[in-house]
């Protein structure tokens, strides 16, 4: 295959290596190949539909069209940095196989239009692992709630104990967090679901071509709408790293929390040994590597984020060098992200539930002083009169270092005649789980009740 460059009728100088080297981005565009390739082929259909390539350019253009791919497929295809780019190197290959048909692949189209399609085709089909990936983990949580749906830890506000909730319950937060970066993802699909193919260099091309058939064989929803903005728009991948953003916060909070549980100091969960590694001088050390590293990442598609925002923020349209920067950070984006999704998907059915712990972390803190105040409530106490009841009763069970439920009822009385011996069927850690047996409570049969909904919103 030739090195020679495709475009350097209109230069008297060769390249300088450097520049060459520097410019050049089929070191990391080549994994577009097989997306180039099919926006080459539909791109050949219309213009033989179109009168402007003959029916036997258009067979000869596709069929070395997909020898490339099988050569790419097998390893077999040799990449030139002196091409630049995925789409020259493709179209060097072609015009060396075919001849003069090859050339006549370009017509109608540039770089510009053609580079946009190819990412919009590749992250498209991204989205699609992605969200599967995201199902996969989904289904994860469900398993691990309704097998610890009755089981009781504390929850926390401002990390200190609050009030006492079930496992299951608190699994299902991160299947909400989930369910809405799935309709992030797909939302961003949709508006990317535009084919820029057609726009060209930035203006439209002077043949005739059919771009409404162009989208329709590589299925885009529409044509970009504007030739200008079809060129130099970005948004679709930074609104792709927002998302993924987004979800990695969310993987990033599921970490801590892991790494929370999972130290001697709390001992609420064990994750499995496949899921973490030792220390090279402390033997005792089983660190949470796993969730760590999440976390970490979580910091890096972050930076993918801004970087794309800065990197469009003071282009004027339409098309600069500039865009060639935007593959890198969305490439990594992607990889990391799959990553990060399959290994919670993986890891998170293999955890085990301390439950000893659990529950006696739970009767820690004061959890059912909520459940006292309410009682009291229901007997016709106001409520901020009930908060100061129970936050008496409370500080005298700091005095003694004991819980609530550890008073005797003459005791509670002291604080509130109102206060009866049916009490303690609300102070108890089942009695405060049960008494919230409402859409988005944490009572157990809830908890049943909203992983059947979960199952049914994921099918």
């Amino acid at each position: 295959m030739t090195d020679k460059k495709l475009w350097a009728g209109r230069f008297n100088q060769p390249t300088d290596a450097f520049v060459e080297a520097f410019t050049a981005s089929v070191e990391f565009d080549q994994r577009l190949a097989e997306y180039d390739i099919q926006g080459s082929i539909a791109h050949a259909s219309m213009l033989a539909k179109q009168g402007v390539l003959s029916e036997d350019e258009r067979d000869l253009i596709i069929a070395g069209l997909e020898k490339i791919r099988r050569q790419i497929a097998a390893g077999g295809f040799t990449w030139s940095v002196a091409l630049e780019d995925v789409h020259m190197n493709i179209e060097a290959a072609l015009t060396e196989d075919i001849g003069d048909a090859g050339k006549k692949l370009h017509t109608g189209r540039s770089r510009n239009d053609q580079v946009a399609t190819d990412v919009r085709l590749w992250l498209r089909d991204e989205i699609i692992a992605i969200q599967e990936e995201i199902r996969r983990f989904q289904q994860a949580l469900l398993q691990i709630a309704e097998r610890e749906a009755e089981t009781i830890l504390p929850g926390f506000t401002h990390l200190q104990t609050a009030q006492p909730i079930t496992f299951g319950h608190h699994m299902l937060a991160w299947f909400e967090m989930l369910q809405r970066d799935y309709g992030r993802f797909t939302d961003c699909s949709v508006r990317m679901n535009e084919l820029p193919l057609g726009a060209a260099a930035l203006a439209g091309a002077t043949y005739p071509i059919d771009r409404e058939y162009s989208a329709k064989l590589l299925g885009f929803d529409r044509p970009c709408a504007n030739s200008l903005d079809a060129v130099s728009d970005r948004d679709f991948a930074i609104e792709f790293s927002a998302a993924a953003s987004i979800l990695m916060m969310h993987l990033s909070r599921m970490s801590e929390e892991l790494i929370i549980w999972s130290s001697a100091q709390f001992g609420f969960i064990t994750l499995s040994d496949s899921f973490c590694t030792g220390s090279s001088i402390m033997p005792q050390k089983k660190n949470p590597d796993v969730p760590e590293l999440v976390r970490g990442k979580s910091g890096r598609i972050f930076g993918h984020l801004m970087g794309l925002l800065t990197l469009m923020k003071s282009q004027p349209l339409a098309y600069n060098k500039d865009n060639q920067e935007d593959k890198e950070p969305l490439f990594d984006t992607v990889d990391n992200l799959k990553g990060c999704l399959k290994v919670f998907a993986d890891m998170v059915p293999e955890i085990t539930c301390n439950h000893e712990a659990m529950r006696n972390a739970a009767l820690k803190g004061f959890a059912t002083a909520t459940d006292l105040a309410d009682y009291l409530v229901r007997k016709g106490i106001p409520f901020r009169d009930a908060h100061e009841v129970v936050g008496k009763a409370v500080a005298l069970c700091v005095a003694r270092d004991c819980d609530l439920a550890e008073l005797s009822l003459q005791e509670l009385q002291h604080f509130n005649t109102a206060i009866d011996d049916d009490v303690f069927d609300y102070l108890t850690l089942e009695g405060s789980v049960a008494a919230r047996d409402h859409i988005g409570g944490t009572a157990p049969a809830q908890v049943r009740n909203a992983i059947a909904a979960a199952r049914k919103r994921i099918q």
